[in-house]
């Protein structure tokens, strides 16, 4: 390919993205939609004018890892030492059952294999914090209790969800399900997640003292995007996704973590905040090509529609994806309409899902009809949650208030 062909893709690419994300936001849906349409309707599903080309698949890496260090400079420790014990209840049971219910209809009901099954329940376990938090910041409801309980136990999801995507990886790409490969990728994920936050204090606490004494402008973002992108490195390195290692040094940034027996070290609010100021535009400049990118991969027209198979199996994961959350939080003592509440919040999957499915596509894991019903699924679930959340607040606003005043 041209360079200039490449540039004239890539424009492409990144204005489509916007304009479906505004579009989608705009009939109150999450941008993440919108920027999964914008590939559908550029890839071979409907238009054909962009394939996924091996450069825009570098881009999307760069983005997924990108957006990984978002979520863990977002993490919140303290968060979830104030959410507590019921957060921690409604993460393992929103976690565990839609794994557990996922794996039993792709292995038992659709006679998938078992790695394939383990990777449509990985899918399931998800739960999009960002959406999940921009609602509740819309409604200014995460400051109360169940919003407490909400993120806490989103920010679980989050971390679990990272530690079985690590494993899964291992899965996909070390010839099977296996102890051996299980206990290695616990123990480098284990070492990995000890040694990397050390390091990644150590180096921003450089990084932060350089900033103070430079006259040349841009140098936080050169210099944590080079941290990631050499947490990713090491991450792969030791045997797990880079994924994990764009997470584990946004973790160590964030403005509360801290290091046990190093308070030294602790995070620098002003220095943290500086951080995700500027590369908050780095982060949304490359995050939408990985969604555009997911949409590039799913060719519709492949898919035979006329199959049983597609339609029962997006019906039946869909199902046990939104029962699985949703039964999550009736083993907390909490008033009902805050279970309702916080069940139908864990509900969306968004790019947490998208991130599983694609590793399962890409180590052809997951076939097209498999693929294409998991994408189904993760899409209806992001787009149904905020609109419900919104509707079980407007009725059920006085009841909450009530409860918080008693």
């Amino acid at each position: 390919m041209q360079t200039h062909d490449f540039f004239l893709i890539l424009l492409i690419v990144l204005l489509t993205a916007r304009v479906f994300a505004e579009l989608a936001v705009s009939f109150k849906a999450p941008s993440v939609i919108g920027e999964l349409l914008a590939g559908v309707v550029l890839g071979p599903s409907l238009l054909g004018w962009i394939e996924p080309i091996e450069a825009l698949r570098l881009m999307a890496q760069i983005g997924i890892i990108l957006l990984l260090f978002e979520v863990g400079l977002g993490t919140d420790p303290q968060q979830l030492a104030r959410a507590g014990f019921k957060s921690l209840v409604v993460a393992l049971t929103g976690f565990g059952l839609p794994f557990l219910l996922g794996f039993s209809v792709g292995y038992w009901i659709f006679g998938l294999s078992a790695l394939t099954s383990l990777f449509v329940g990985g899918t399931l376990t998800a739960t999009s914090i960002g959406i999940t938090a921009r609602v509740l910041t819309d409604l200014k409801r995460h400051h109360a209790p169940e919003g407490q309980i909400i993120l806490g136990a989103a920010i679980l999801d989050d971390v679990m969800g990272v530690v079985l995507l690590a494993l899964l990886y291992e899965f996909s790409i070390g010839g099977g399900v296996t102890l051996g490969n299980a206990g290695k990728v616990i123990m480098f994920i284990a070492a990995f997640f000890i040694l990397a936050p050390v390091a990644a204090k150590l180096m921003s606490s450089t990084i932060k003292h350089i900033n103070t004494t430079t006259e040349i402008p841009g140098l936080i973002p050169t210099t944590i995007v080079s941290l990631v992108l050499f947490f990713a490195w090491l991450a792969h390195t030791m045997g797990a996704p880079e994924l994990l290692g764009g997470y584990a040094a946004g973790l160590a940034l964030s403005r509360r973590f801290f290091l046990p027996f190093g308070a030294a070290l602790h995070a620098d609010p002003s220095f943290t905040e500086s951080i995700e100021k500027e590369m908050k535009s780095i982060i949304q400049l490359f995050t939408p090509i990985f969604f555009v990118m997911v949409g590039l991969s799913l060719n519709l027209r492949e898919i035979d529609w006329s199959s049983p198979f597609i339609w029962a199996f997006s019906f039946a994961v869909m199902l046990v994806a939104i029962i699985g959350k949703l039964a999550a939080p009736w083993l907390i003592q909490e008033p009902w309409p805050a279970r309702w509440i916080i069940g139908a919040a864990m509900i969306p999957r968004g790019e947490v899902g998208l991130v599983f499915a694609e590793l399962g596509r890409e180590s052809g894991i997951l076939n097209k009809e498999v693929f294409a019903g998991m994408v189904i699924v993760i899409a209806f679930t992001t787009v149904l949650s905020p609109f419900v959340l919104k509707s079980l607040y407007d009725r059920f606003q006085r009841r909450l208030q009530t409860y918080e005043n008693a």
